[in-house]
């Protein structure tokens, strides 16, 4: 059993480590009050950065557009598919409302042919008499105006990215590939432009309520409106383009499938004409019933011919139809009201940086000074 004396000894041996952690508190708070004044400063100092960089920072603006995918598909095989099957011909599976999935959306707007036409498009730009191309503006030096923030951004924040850039160098714009390669690519140049405007644009999938939304964000907000409905534009191609490649593949197929009805038809009626002539006078049962078992096919394959003939007249207009793949829920419009940047949010953000870096300094310099006191 332990005695009085004991147990005193072991609880004030608990309450150390407490007393300790309460004092190492209270140390650093006094060392904080002491210093208090360089940690005003230095929060001031990036309050005022924080002022300067919102103050700096253009505003942006949104342009947007809503579109509801056309996800149904069509069948115009119909009952015909099993008459023809009758008669032994396949019709397989016709459609022509297949269309791609919302998911490939992404896909689409990434690929390589898709890029190069968003850029070399034509927009109205602010203080350029002509409308140019996007590429031509973001890459020609006499479109280019100084950027105060932009450069600051550069050699700060930026800076190791245009070290390491400046030791690879710049790739030569035909290198890896042949004057008469035609296989679709994007040059160094066009791969810089798109990067920085891919920035800015985008396309939203939402599933649950099934839309799909473009938008763009930039400083100018018609040219923002523009890129937005160019992107609208390009994507109601690409998609419209597939649905016509499947329609035309259809075509084809229906016309396969009425030439071959055609000659089987054409063959079962001279094969019942023949019948007939040879059989004018002749009563017998087998007669009859041989001339029945003729008509019945020369029927089928009558039916069939013609629902096919109808089937490739219906394909052919299918073929020549403008069918829109997406329906404009909301159409793309100029924004008035700016959607960025938060000035509010940048001066609290430069604020709360400048207080850590403040207290960091106060309580991280005499320690650093002390360790390297010790190395020596």
């Amino acid at each position: 059993m332990m005695t009085g004396m004991e147990e005193n000894k072991q609880n004030k041996q608990n309450l150390q480590p407490v007393e300790e952690d309460t004092i190492d508190l209270v140390e650093i708070l006094q060392k904080l009050w002491v210093k208090r004044k360089l940690i005003l400063i230095i929060t001031g100092a990036f309050l005022a950065l924080g002022l300067v960089v919102a103050l700096l920072t253009p505003n942006q603006y949104t342009a947007s557009c809503t579109l509801v995918p056309q996800t149904g598909e069509r069948r115009t095989g119909g009952s015909l598919s099993g008459l023809a099957a009758m008669a032994g011909i396949s019709l397989g599976n016709m459609t022509s409302g297949e269309v791609l999935s919302p998911n490939v959306y992404p896909n689409i707007i990434k690929n390589v042919s898709f890029q190069k036409e968003l850029l070399h498009a034509r927009y109205t730009f602010p203080d350029v008499p002509e409308p140019i191309t996007y590429y031509d503006y973001a890459t020609d030096k006499q479109y280019q105006k100084f950027n105060l923030l932009a450069a600051i951004k550069k050699y700060t924040i930026g800076l190791p990215g245009v070290i390491i850039g400046a030791i690879k160098g710049k790739p030569e714009e035909g290198e890896g590939f042949d004057v008469e390669d035609t296989i679709p690519r994007l040059t160094y140049n066009e791969q810089k432009v798109a990067k920085g405007l891919y920035e800015f644009f985008s396309l939203e999938l939402n599933d649950k309520q099934g839309y799909v939304q473009l938008s763009t964000t930039m400083r100018d907000p018609y040219l923002a409106a523009q890129i937005t409905l160019k992107a609208q534009q390009l994507l109601q191609q690409y998609l419209t383009e597939f649905k016509l490649q499947k329609v035309r593949a259809n075509l084809e197929f229906v016309e396969g499938s009425y030439q071959e009805a055609r000659a089987n038809f054409e063959a079962k009626q001279e094969e019942l004409a023949r019948f007939r002539d040879a059989n004018v006078n002749l009563t017998s049962a087998m007669a009859r019933t041989r001339e029945e078992k003729l008509q019945s096919e020369y029927t089928l394959l009558l039916g069939v011919y013609t629902e096919l003939a109808k089937q490739k007249e219906q394909a052919k207009i299918a073929v020549t139809e403008t069918t829109p793949i997406l329906t404009v829920i909301e159409p793309v419009v100029v924004p008035v009201e700016k959607s960025g940047p938060s000035r509010a949010r940048m001066l609290i953000i430069y604020t709360f940086l400048g207080l850590i870096v403040g207290v960091g300094w106060v309580l991280g310099v005499p320690y650093v000074k002390e360790m390297l006191s010790k190395i020596k």
